[in-house]
């Protein structure tokens, strides 16, 4: 049974836009991609490590697999485009997050979904909300849109862009 998923993907490593194409284009090993975001310059949050600013976007991908397949191939998909995992919050090519799978709800070791603290991410919210606003969020039953709204106004630390990058 297909269920359609949403992921919040970043990079702030080498060519920001190529490695974000590149990972969409490597989402359809485990889907069909039926909408994506516009890219937003993000800066980078809860960390103490100097780096450069984030490329973000959203996806929604149709997929058959389940939570943890899922979870294996986007973390084989980021290892193949040369994530190195070190520090956690530190600068990556890629970064490919789970953000909410229909309306399960999941607490596994390693995995836990809807994504943590989206509520309080614009640069997770930002894109979802463009491909998604009406999507419930199944722990707070509020819509990706209302959630949104609740985020304080004028953060400029989340930049739509006008163009794609690649």
């Amino acid at each position: 049974m297909k269920k359609t998923v949403y992921l919040s993907l970043g990079s702030n490593v080498g060519n920001r836009g190529a490695n974000l194409n590149l990972a969409l284009r490597g989402l359809e090993a485990v889907g069909s991609v039926i909408a994506q975001s516009s890219f937003y310059e993000t800066e980078p949050v809860e960390t103490e490590i100097p780096q450069p600013w984030f490329l973000n976007c959203a996806a929604a991908v149709e997929t058959e697999l389940m939570p943890k397949q899922l979870l294996a191939r986007t973390l084989a998909l980021e290892k193949s485009m040369g994530r190195k995992r070190g520090r956690q919050k530190g600068p990556r090519v890629i970064d490919i997050d789970i953000i909410l799978f229909g309306d399960a709800i999941v607490e596994a070791p390693g995995l836990i979904i809807p994504h943590p603290a989206i509520e309080r991410r614009r640069f997770v919210l930002e894109p979802l909300a463009e491909i998604a606003p009406e999507v419930r969020h199944p722990v707070f039953k509020r819509t990706v849109a209302e959630l949104l709204a609740d985020l304080p106004a004028g953060d400029a630390r989340v930049r739509k862009l006008a163009e794609p990058l690649g």
